[in-house]
Order: C-alpha cells, then structure tokens, then sequence
C-alpha cells in the first residue's frame, strides 16, 4: 500500500492540530472524508484538505457515513471521550483500521467490547499515546531495554497540566472536559503517563496489573478560577463540581511492581509528566535527571542524578536521532501517526494494540469505582484473557515499543 486514505472524525481544537500536521508532513496519507458533530468546524476541515492537497474531501456531520466508504482504509479519531469507543468499535465492525485519541473509558464493558469486536473481526485499533513516542521517554525505554536500572519495582507519572481555564470556558469552546469534570470523579486521563511506565513494565506481554486504589481530594479550583476570572454570574459559577482537584491512584503488577499515577489539573501548577523509574540498579526522576549505582570510578553506588541529555550521546532511541521535530508536542504526535499509518500500510499489528489500549483505558472507570467506594481496592480486569503470559511475537519495526529495534534504522 502506498498510500493510506483516511476518514477524520473529530476536527475539535486536538484534531484540527493533528490534520494540519498530517496534510502538511505526511504526503503518503489522502484525506478522503471529515466528520465533525459541527458543521462549521466540518467545513473548516473540509476547506483546509482543500487548501492543503486540492481536492475536497466527503464531509459529513453522521461519522457513520465515512464508514460506509469504499475509498476509506483507516480511521482517525479525536473527538469528544464520550465518542471514542463507539466510533472504534464501529468502525472495526465495518472492517476499517482505527486509531483513536487518548481519553479514559466510561464503563469496563466498554473496553471488553472494544477487545472482542478486534478478536472477532481482526481489525486491529491503537490508541493514538504520543507520549509514548516522548524523547525522553524513549531514552528511558532503550536504558531499561539495555537493563541500565536493573530490576524494576516502582514507577510513577501524573497528567499534572493547569486546566482551570479550558474547563471553566467549556461551553464558550464546546469542550468535552466540562460535562466530565461537572459529573465524574476519577483518574480522567491516564495514559500520558501511564502508556510509557506499561511499556518499560512488560504490561501484557509477560506482566499485568491485577488491582488499583484511588483516593480524590475535594473539588475547589475550577469554582474558585471562575469566581475570580469570569464572577459569580459566569457558566456554572454555581456548580458543585465533581471532579476532585487531586487524583492519586496506586496500582499493583503481577510481578510485584507498584505504579503511581497522579491526575493534577484545576489548581495552579507547572506542567509536568512527573515520570519516575525505580529499579535495583538506579532510578530516573523527571524533574531530577538519572542516577545509576556505580557511575564514578570505584564506587558501587551513587546518590547523584546527572541531566538525562547527558545520556543521549549513548542511549537516546534512533527514532529520535538526526530527528527535527514535525508537528505538535516536541514532535511526538507526529512519531504516533506514523506508527499508526505503517501498520496500516504493512497490514500489521500497531505498536499499541487494542489489550494495551483496554488496559489503559480501564484505568478511568476503575478508579471512578474506587473513588466512590471509599478507596476500596479494585480488580483490574486481564483483557488477554492469559494471554499475557505467551502472547505472540510482536511486530519488530522502528516504531516498536517491546523492543528498541537498532537494526531497522
């Protein structure tokens, strides 16, 4: 396949970013439909493919119709959480590949259904987790690959992000995040950090998580960001919102490991993946850089962090070297289309796959559950179903994230 034609469904502000990057990078890529609930921001996406490629695409407010064409062999998903799910399973359902953005799950059957409708049809679905493609989470993936870290035991990593004004305005912007913060309570976005820590985990492929805790604070930044930016007579200036400020979730592994993650979003702050790496040889803190036992000459153990750049002559991902970073997020968006798209053309397994994407989703409506049953300890479904004890080979590519695969650049 030399070209992969795609429908787009979602052109809020995520995805009108994500197409401009893929009409202006990716000239292998045909842009035959785009879907928005809006009409306006469909003709807006149909007006740039136009701009961009000089052919205008199939536009369509029902998402169903990009579905039903011949001339579709992928699917793109940015829209709303609510959508994700149901626009992938249909998807699959109508034998088109699925890439969907990042967004947690509203229900565990949600992600069992996600699971079956692949098994069943053979339809493979990735979650578009760009912060897997990060290039500092790379290097920590080539370093624990190499066993630089030894044994890992503790990882941790948090969405910490100052959103106060992108929830409070979400009817000015028609954003989504509104309506979840006004109603849910829970780890609403966990696969920033989590995607990265599952890979250096072995999660599903030789290891799982089997149980998770979460505990919320209470909810008061949103209501106080409006009361003094927008007053008392402002959208939901009188709410009581759901959604606690500070969401800390603890999760426990087959092999023993913990993870940690932390949703961070309506009280002010600096942003940060706060990614942490523990293992018996050394560690890595975001904030901090890398400590390995027995750097300096004569010494069996250090308790000095050094700058990760410091690593990268040596241990940076060949994704990333001689790299000029395309697109959004330090270039990482551009890295987790590409994956995507050359599994499409290669009819292969994406790097992330539907148990990686179940996983990872489950995460939200589980710890939603924990929340509400006062931190109660909560079974984390295997969506393998075993298999993760001998899954099959994985796809080696340069995009692999089970292996930094030296040989392929």
């Amino acid at each position: 396949m030399n070209k992969v034609r795609i429908g787009w469904i979602g052109l809020g502000g995520r995805g009108q970013g994500l197409l401009k990057m893929v009409l202006d990078y990716m000239p292998d890529v045909d842009v035959v439909g785009v879907c928005d609930l809006y009409e306006d921001r469909t003709e807006w996406g149909r007006a740039l493919v136009e701009e961009k490629r000089g052919y205008s695409p199939f536009a369509t407010t029902e998402y169903r119709r990009i579905l039903e064409r011949n001339d579709v062999d992928a699917v793109i998903t940015p829209s709303a959480w609510e959508a994700h799910v149901d626009i992938c399973i249909d998807s699959m359902l109508a034998g088109k590949r699925v890439a969907t953005e990042v967004g947690g799950a509203y229900s565990i059957e949600q992600c069992w259904e996600l699971v079956r409708t692949s098994e069943r049809t053979g339809v493979p679905c990735m979650m578009l987790e760009n912060c897997c493609y990060g290039k500092n989470e790379l290097t920590i993936f080539n370093m624990v690959k190499k066993g630089l870290f030894g044994e890992l035991v503790h990882c941790a990593g948090g969405y910490h992000h100052d959103l106060r004004d992108e929830v409070a305005r979400g009817n000015e912007k028609r954003h989504y995040r509104l309506r979840n913060y006004k109603n849910r309570n829970g780890e609403l976005y966990p696969t920033h950090e989590l995607g990265p820590l599952a890979k250096y985990l072995n999660i599903n492929r030789g290891n799982r998580m089997t149980m998770l805790t979460s505990m919320s604070s209470k909810a008061a930044g949103v209501h106080d960001w409006i009361i003094r930016n927008k007053g008392e007579n402002y959208d939901n200036a009188d709410h009581i919102f759901t959604q606690g400020d500070i969401v800390t979730t603890c999760i426990k592994c087959a092999h023993g490991e913990t993870i940690v993650l932390t949703h961070d979003t309506t009280l002010p702050r600096a942003y940060s993946r706060g990614n942490v790496v523990r293992g018996t040889r050394g560690a890595y803190e975001e904030k901090r850089g890398i400590l390995i036992d027995g750097m300096a000459e004569g010494q069996t153990f250090s308790h000095k962090f050094i700058p990760i750049e410091e690593f990268c002559d040596e241990h940076l991902h060949p994704l990333w070297k001689n790299y000029e970073p395309i697109g959004g997020h330090d270039g990482m968006d551009y890295h987790v289309f590409r994956a995507f798209f050359e599994s499409v053309k290669n009819e292969t397994d994406p790097p992330i796959d539907v148990y990686d994407t179940a996983a990872w989703m489950s995460i939200t409506a589980l710890s939603e559950a924990s929340i509400a049953c006062g931190s109660m300890p909560v079974a984390i479904p295997d969506f393998t179903n075993g298999k993760w004890t001998n899954r099959k080979p994985y796809v080696r590519s340069r995009y692999c994230l089970d292996e930094v695969c030296e040989d392929l650049f």
